[in-house]
């Protein structure tokens, strides 16, 4: 006779410690410098006319300005997550703290067009080291998973915050101080994280040391870097050769990086992290999430201030409102997913966004301002509702060894779907602008325009300015018009790929682990108090 199992044949593990005072303190430590790195992506938005004035750069060198950061930031985030787990994250962080304070210094008096790109490129550098060390230091500081979610929700809710205050941050500034105070707004924090993070946060490293490969390094650098650079040119400039031939290279060094993993006893990233449902199914709902986010912000900015009317400051200010809704939804979702299956909460925020995005097909050029920002709240609530649990089931589904690697595939996952946004529903818009513009300019004093304005609506403001009155106003109320048919299909084209983010988040993740099982560790973790 077979006696059956009891509980104490197999005795369950003990439940992870809980994360105290000390813990949510780090935490909030831990949000200067994920608050300032997502600030720099979008603080030279309303800059670059004073940068003009005092560096006079050319229109390349313009470009490189606003857009070296990005590259650099996205084509380090895999080496520098793998780099933590080696070295220590706590180490990096602090690494990466002096790297961008210094870089910060040399951008604010920077005398030369190449100076500041230079110093653009080293904010990158030091954002690279910054921004996986948050998130896998959050998954070492939170074992219980229930906290983990919170400490997840308010590093999402921030990331997302900082990218909308940077605009506000600048016009702030800039109304006050010359445009290197952008820069120097970063020191304070980096100081205070120097010196609070050693007394607050222990160091986290695997034992033994993962191995670094400089081969995968370079190889993860060339691969990204082409991929985002030409998904940002289709974005400006539509589709052309060049462009394709950047990613088409990009993907081909990437799929050598993915051969040389598979090759390596310690390879920078573990492929079978990936495999698992629970991470790679949440990455792929992140970079959805992503897509339609950014995707679609350049219209809601450029609609308040060249539709509505509105100077950049009080534009930006008001892009924050729906912001509010995140710190809403996420922590509703959060506690939703506690109660039922997270895929289908993720599918239900996908959905809520997608309901957001067909609001804003209905908006026209008078449309009430309470109208589209009723729009871009419902939508901002169900994507960082989703973002949230996505970010904390990719965390969890990670072993604890490896959560800088794992967090810096997530933050790639993040930048790609940013630039892939832009450039797909950058070109819908961009398409349906042309379209409407073809024909003749009607109305009083209408008459010939200059090709730009066909392009797109900054190029029809700055043509009314010469215009005279009767014809500037005709050709101001057509290419409004335009623009705002381009926002009604960017939104249809963002709800189509937010209810794709819900299929693939019901198929991919109803089956997922389930974040609260910590995911298996190969290896040991070292951790040690203070350095």
């Amino acid at each position: 006779m077979t006696v059956p199992p009891t509980p104490q044949d197999h005795p369950q593990p003990p439940p992870p410690p809980l994360a105290g005072r000390k813990e949510w303190t780090a935490l909030g430590v831990l949000m200067l410098p994920l608050l300032l790195v997502s600030m720099d992506v979008s603080v030279l938005y309303f800059a670059i006319p004073f940068i003009s004035q005092d560096l006079a750069p050319s229109a390349t060198q313009q470009l490189w300005i606003l857009d070296v950061y990005g590259f650099v930031l996205s084509g380090l985030l895999i080496t520098m997550g793998t780099l933590g787990d080696r070295i220590g994250r706590r180490r990096l962080l602090l690494s990466g703290a002096v790297a961008f304070g210094a870089a910060s210094v040399a951008a604010a008096y920077a005398s030369t067009p190449d100076l500041l790109i230079a110093a653009r490129a080293l904010l990158g550098v030091g954002g690279a080291t910054l921004m996986p060390s948050t998130l896998a230091l959050i998954r070492n500081l939170f074992r219980d998973s229930a906290q983990r979610a919170k400490a997840v929700t308010l590093w999402t809710a921030v990331m997302a915050a900082g990218i909308s205050l940077g605009p506000v941050l600048s016009g702030v500034l800039l109304e006050h101080f010359w445009w290197g105070s952008l820069f120097l707004i970063n020191l304070p924090a980096m100081l205070l994280l120097l010196v609070l993070a050693p007394f607050l946060l222990p160091e986290f490293k695997s034992t033994p040391r993962p191995g670094f490969d400089l081969l995968s390094a370079l190889l993860s650098l060339a691969a990204v870097l082409p991929v985002v650079y030409g998904i940002k040119e289709v974005a400006k400039s539509g589709i052309h050769v060049l462009p394709l031939v950047h990613v088409a290279a990009g993907v081909a060094l990437g799929l050598l990086f993915v051969r040389r993993q598979r090759s390596l006893a310690q390879p920078m990233i573990d492929l079978t992290m990936i495999r698992r449902r629970a991470f790679g199914g949440a990455v792929v709902a992140n970079v959805l999430a992503m897509f339609a986010t950014v995707g679609f912000a350049v219209f809601f900015n450029q609609y308040l201030q060249s539709v509505l009317g509105m100077r950049p400051l009080e534009a930006a200010l008001w892009s924050l409102v729906p912001s509010g809704a995140a710190f809403v939804c996420a922590p509703v979702g959060a506690m939703l997913a506690g109660r039922i299956n997270r895929a289908h909460v993720m599918a239900g925020g996908f959905a809520i966004a997608a309901a957001g995005f067909v609001w804003l097909t209905q908006v026209r050029t008078d449309s009430p301002l309470w109208f589209v920002l009723t729009g871009c709240a419902t939508y901002v609530g169900g994507i960082i509702t989703a973002m949230t649990l996505a970010n904390e089931m990719a965390l969890g589904a990670a072993p604890p060894e490896r959560a800088g690697a794992a967090a810096s595939v997530i933050e790639s996952g993040t930048e790609f779907g940013g630039a892939l946004g832009m450039a797909v529903l950058g070109s819908i818009g961009a398409a349906v602008y042309t379209r409407e513009m073809a024909g003749p300019v009607t109305g009083p004093g209408a008459g010939p325009v200059p090709e730009a304005v066909r392009e797109t609506l900054g190029g029809a403001v700055a043509a009314a300015r010469h215009l005279p009155a009767a014809q500037a106003e005709s050709l101001l109320a057509s290419a409004r018009e335009a623009f705002t048919q381009s926002l009604n299909y960017a939104a249809l084209g963002a709800a189509v790929f937010m209810l794709l983010a819900a299929a693939c988040a019901v198929m991919m993740l109803r089956h997922g682990a389930d974040p609260g099982t910590p995911a298996p560790a190969s290896e040991p973790l070292e951790r040690s108090g203070r350095a």
